[in-house]
């Protein structure tokens, strides 16, 4: 009888699916795995460079930029002129601080105010200084010269973070009686409230005049800007958070706008018999004392 078995056909090895071995695919995932690390790293590294170091001092002439640079560098204000070059130095806000603090005094006169643009993407902060005795006077002008800072703030590319921006109402110690005398709190705050109303007020007048199509040339023109910076038409950066309302800086769209009022005790020189300049008078204040204490808490408190 025959078999009615079927012949099972020879069976064929397995080949792996993969032509690589546990090893090998260990090893490449390792090897992706740094490099994805790397580039982490790397863009990282980028976003915090992008995020800027230094502080700009900038403002019209003659509102103290130079004085506090001095104050806040050797610890009393010296003796200075309108600058006609930015002045960049390092400075430690405290003997234990952890690292010194890049410091840029740029000039305020319209010729030349705009080089903070230079300085701006690479700016953590910028301290927008004012003379507060003077505000209510030239505040078409101040506010013509804060309209180009926020301008410039709000037209930074996405890759770079927008530095924080200080307001500060300096020489307030003008606005007490005596003059001479070291500022209440309550004159501080005075100074600081006389410079954010002036300066939302004037600037409020650009945001319309810019809206109506009407142009800001004329807004501030103090006639010492041929053709400068603040000849320019169609200046943004006033745009505020919520519909309607006039213009304020705690709607601001480029960010939080923090104040602060300051002064500076500035050593003067006595001059000889000869008429050359000699020591600084013995009447001055001591070493150290000024009333950046705003400042200098805002400052460490961005580090």
């Amino acid at each position: 009888m025959e078999s009615t078995d079927t012949p099972r056909p020879a069976q064929l090895p397995i080949t792996p699916l993969l032509p690589f071995s546990a090893a090998q695919i260990s090893l490449f995932a390792a090897f992706i795995a740094a490099i994805f690390f790397v580039a982490l790293v790397y863009i990282r590294n980028r976003t915090i460079a992008r995020r800027g170091s230094a502080i700009l001092l900038v403002g019209p002439s003659d509102a103290g930029k130079t004085a506090i640079l001095t104050s806040l560098s050797y610890a009393g204000a010296l003796p200075t002129h309108t600058s006609i070059q930015p002045t960049i130095t390092s400075i430690r806000l405290s003997p234990d601080a952890p690292a010194p603090i890049k410091l840029i005094d740029v000039p305020g006169h319209p010729r030349i105010r705009d080089q903070f643009t230079e300085y701006l993407p690479d700016a953590k902060a910028v301290v927008f200084v004012v003379d507060t005795s003077t505000i209510a006077r030239n505040g078409a002008a101040v506010a013509e010269h804060l309209h180009l800072i926020l301008h410039a703030i709000t037209s930074l590319p996405p890759s770079v973070t927008p530095p924080a921006l200080l307001l500060l109402a300096h020489k307030a110690d003008l606005l007490s009686r005596p003059p001479t005398s070291t500022p209440s709190p309550a004159t501080l705050t005075l100074a600081t409230e006389r410079v954010r109303t002036v300066l939302e007020r004037e600037l409020e007048k650009r945001r319309i005049a810019a809206s109506g199509s009407v142009g800001v040339e004329g807004l501030g023109d103090d006639g010492g800007d041929e053709g400068g910076a603040g000849g320019q038409s169609g200046l943004g950066g006033l745009e505020c958070l919520g519909e309607g309302g006039a213009f304020s800086f705690s709607r601001w769209d480029g960010g939080a706008v923090e104040c602060a009022g300051t002064w500076v005790k500035v050593a003067r020189l006595d001059l000889g018999e000869s008429g050359e300049k000699g020591q600084l008078s013995e009447k001055e204040p001591a070493e150290g004392e000024d009333g950046l204490e705003g400042l200098r808490r805002w400052l460490e408190e961005l580090s």
